[in-house]
């Protein structure tokens, strides 16, 4: 039998545009045009390269209800592939899933209108998909609500911890029947939505902790399988190697959480017995935070000076600027400004200005104060860890950004 090529994929989260604009040739959303453009780069390289399957890993959209356009540019790429005899595998994710089990799921569409080269997999279960050079196994996991369990009544009055517990030797269960189906000779894989224990999580996942249901790396780590493709963490990585175990990774960067993350798809050959796999990346948009410390006699040369040894183009930019109260008033913010033109998109100029003397937040001290400062204070004086403090200060600074987006 010869080997298959799979292109494994995941997370494309159409409809995320923070830090976008309306570009005038489509009249789209710059940042739709960001995550199309890596989309295509995956597209292209299947038609490229004689890929037989895409397995993609769930969450195509950034929510449940995506609007038409979003759609239309999910299906164009779709469609591309099928009619080019490229068999599709599309795995519904957690921003996939509808709140009531009635309703249709995002990508249902392409079940319905039966098209030609594409499978969906609404459920868990086993499918047999045969390519141009021979057939493959699926064993499906797509991504399940708890309130499956929640609603039972013998559960109603047991903790989020325990129900995670309960779900997890469910989903271990169902993944062992599933595995004992398989036909051992024929290649097979795994692909499965949700979190595997021991995976580095991106900053979607930071401030899902304690909430997600992390699955134990046993249960994924079953010898029948050839290769286990992954979806739901963005940061690419493999976490076991017998078999590959792997996330493909987001395919373009959602914030300055996944500012260091190269981002991509997998290409996998596989045979029955064996899989090699390698990372493709794609280019996409930089995300760049410069810190300064500015604290000196002109200190807004010593801002200029930090930008300018930076590459702006084609990056969305953040600054954190550190400066002492009799210092804050000599930045001039214009200057700083007109340094940070070539940006793609100037996300926020925060300042951090040492107050060592205050001691209460009160009065007129907190009128005095941004809104990330006042915070910064209080997370201080409630002792919060720093690396605890720097995520929640990040993720203050996004809120407080799509409040500002949601105004418009």
């Amino acid at each position: 039998m010869a080997k298959l090529r799979l292109l494994h994929l995941a997370d494309i989260h159409l409809g995320i545009e923070r830090y976008g604009r309306v570009d005038p040739a489509t009249g789209l959303n710059s940042r739709l045009l960001d995550f199309t453009a890596s989309f295509d780069k995956a597209v292209d390289y299947a038609l490229e390269n004689e890929v037989d399957l895409v397995v993609f890993c769930g969450d195509a959209y950034r929510n449940r209800d995506p609007n038409p356009t979003y759609q239309r540019e999910f299906a164009r790429r779709i469609h591309r592939l099928a009619r080019n005899g490229v068999r599709v595998f599309l795995l519904v994710g957690n921003h996939d899933l509808p709140l009531s089990a009635g309703r249709a799921n995002a990508i249902d569409i392409f079940e319905t209108l039966e098209v030609e080269n594409v499978v969906i997999g609404r459920k868990p279960g086993l499918y047999d998909i045969e390519t141009r050079h021979g057939g493959v196994q699926i064993v499906a996991i797509p991504w399940l609500a708890r309130n499956q369990i929640l609603s039972k009544e013998e559960h109603k009055d047991k903790t989020i911890a325990e129900i995670n517990d309960i779900f997890g030797e469910y989903l271990a269960r169902r993944i062992e029947d599933l595995a004992g189906r398989l036909d051992p000779q024929v290649p097979s894989i795994l692909a499965a939505h949700f979190s595997v224990m021991g995976a580095v999580f991106g900053s979607e996942k930071s401030v899902m902790l304690g909430q997600d249901i992390v699955i134990p790396r046993s249960v994924v780590s079953n010898r029948a399988f050839d290769y286990v493709a992954l979806g739901h963490v963005h940061k690419h990585q493999v976490i076991g190697n017998y078999p590959l175990v792997v996330y493909a990774g987001s395919l373009e960067r959602i914030d300055f959480g996944e500012e260091g993350e190269e981002k991509g798809f997998v290409v996998v050959d596989l045979e029955k017995g064996a899989a090699e796999y390698r990372f493709q990346p794609v280019a996409a948009r930089r995300f760049l935070t410069i810190e300064v410390s500015a604290e000196g006699d002109d200190p807004t040369e010593e801002i200029l000076a930090a930008i300018g040894k930076q590459s702006l183009e084609g990056a969305i930019v953040r600054l954190f600027v550190k400066t002492t109260p009799d210092r804050e008033p000599k930045i001039n913010d214009g200057e700083v400004r007109r340094a940070l033109k070539d940006a793609y998109c100037l996300a926020t100029i925060s300042r951090q200005v040492d107050r060592k003397t205050r001691k209460v937040i009160a009065g007129d001290l907190i009128e005095e104060m941004l809104p990330l400062e006042a915070l910064e204070l209080y997370l201080k004086a409630k002792q919060y860890a720093p690396e605890r403090r720097k995520l929640l200060l990040e993720y203050a600074d996004r809120l407080m950004g799509e409040g500002l987006n949601d105004s418009h």
